[in-house]
């Protein structure tokens, strides 16, 4: 039987065993399976102004189902074809912080979100990826654009690091380098709407459980990924890498 693209990062994950003591028990306690991957689109204006999109006025909101996900270290996807007939579409990488829950959220204020303990269990990076191409071709017509960004391999996760280094989440810094040359370089200093805000907003919106991902956006420099690309992403002191096949 094959192996699904979330046990495969479940076992990626369980398999790393060189990683500091607070990241070996954080990902032992979050082996248990994602619900949904709640993104949020626009949440950096240099993003919505280099895909010619207007800046929200409140959080954009979409779901990446679980069987999306894999780990970095699985092969990343250069193209993807959405049917056995149809065209392959390239795939485009957004480079995202994300951040893992540690207890269950329902129509919390702003003030409820900052005082609960543990609610952000775990950090890491990671891709957004995209059927631009097809997304486009959906929108033209009106229609729901989940095939360019819900396919198995769309969500694509690093290992989760304890959350306790990160403070308060207004000043987080990272990068994303293809071939060493650097692609993104987000902080979340620049984001419309804060980790706090948009945890509260999306409470509001439909109910969070522990587990569930949220990927809380992507800064300016997004493209293609190409076939042979290696990818480095870089938090703070931890870093991720992967491959392009």
């Amino acid at each position: 039987m094959s192996q699904s693209p979330h046990m495969s990062l479940i076992d990626a994950i369980a398999a790393n065993t060189h990683k500091a003591d607070t990241e070996t028990n954080v990902n032992k306690r979050l082996q248990t399976a994602i619900g949904k991957v709640v993104c949020v689109g626009r949440n950096y204006a240099a993003h919505a102004a280099e895909l010619g999109n207007a800046v929200p006025t409140r959080p954009l909101l979409f779901i990446k189902p679980a069987s999306s996900i894999i780990a970095l270290t699985d092969a990343i996807p250069s193209t993807i074809s959405d049917t056995p007939r149809s065209k392959s579409y390239p795939v485009h990488y957004e480079t995202e912080l994300c951040i893992r829950l540690g207890r269950d959220l329902q129509s919390a204020s702003l003030e409820e979100v900052m005082s609960a303990t543990g609610l952000i269990d775990s950090v890491t990076l990671g891709l957004d990826l995209t059927l631009r191409d097809l997304q486009s071709e959906l929108k033209e017509k009106g229609h729901p654009w989940e095939r360019a960004k819900c396919f198995d391999g769309a969500c694509v996760l690093g290992e989760w690091v304890s959350a306790e280094a990160f403070s308060d989440f207004t000043q987080v810094s990272y990068q994303l380098y293809i071939n060493d040359t650097l692609k993104q370089d987000g902080d979340s200093a620049l984001m419309l709407f804060p980790v706090y805000e948009l945890l509260s907003e999306i409470s509001h919106a439909f109910s969070l459980q522990a587990g569930d991902v949220i990927m809380t956006g992507t800064p300016s420099g997004v493209g293609v990924l190409q076939a042979g690309d290696k990818l480095r992403l870089t938090l703070g002191a931890h870093e991720w890498q992967g491959s392009v096949k």
